[in-house]
């Protein structure tokens, strides 16, 4: 894969639905320059990202579950996979959870919560993974909740800004947006 460093980089598989869902998941030296900081967090009016984690599980799980068919209709899901047809458990969402918060530690992917600005529910998610095809340096998704698809545009409108702007990758992989 060619990144922003331009040179080319072996691939790892990771287990699981990750792997459906991202393709390969690389240690941060093969896909992020050394050095790179990620940023780790995006204000707006209308939403504020930042990264994932266990400390989000009830509001996530209430987030996704109550927008399952919203999700599965949104640009880059189109597999029909995620969200499960029949739900997780909160345990299963916080396993799921902590992978993500692990992934970003690791800088092996990058997961953000959508919050209100408000209130600080959640209204989504944001996923930025290793791109599975030669052709993008990152794989970019986002899903906000059925009673703000509204803000769908704008969110992943707004978080290929900030890519552009604060991240290191030049071809971005929208999945459709």
């Amino acid at each position: 894969m060619t990144g922003g460093t331009g040179a080319s980089a072996p691939r790892s598989r990771v287990r699981g639905h990750l792997a459906r869902q991202y393709g390969p998941v690389m240690t941060s030296d093969e896909w992020l320059p050394a050095g790179f900081e990620p940023p780790t967090s995006l204000a707006t009016e209308q939403f504020r990202l930042e990264p994932l984690g266990p400390q989000h599980n009830e509001a996530d799980h209430a987030a996704w579950t109550s927008s399952i068919d919203h999700i599965r209709s949104t640009p880059g899901y189109p597999d029909g996979n995620w969200p499960p047809a029949d739900g997780m458990t909160l345990e299963e969402n916080l396993r799921d959870l902590r992978r993500h918060a692990e992934d970003f530690t690791r800088g092996a992917g990058f997961t953000f919560t959508v919050l209100d600005p408000d209130d600080g529910d959640v209204i989504g998610c944001v996923y930025l993974y290793p791109s599975r095809s030669e052709e993008w340096d990152v794989t970019v998704q986002s899903w906000v909740r059925a009673d703000r698809s509204g803000l769908d545009t704008p969110l992943a409108d707004a978080v290929a800004g900030w890519l552009a702007a604060d991240w290191p990758w030049e071809r971005l992989d929208r999945r459709g947006r």
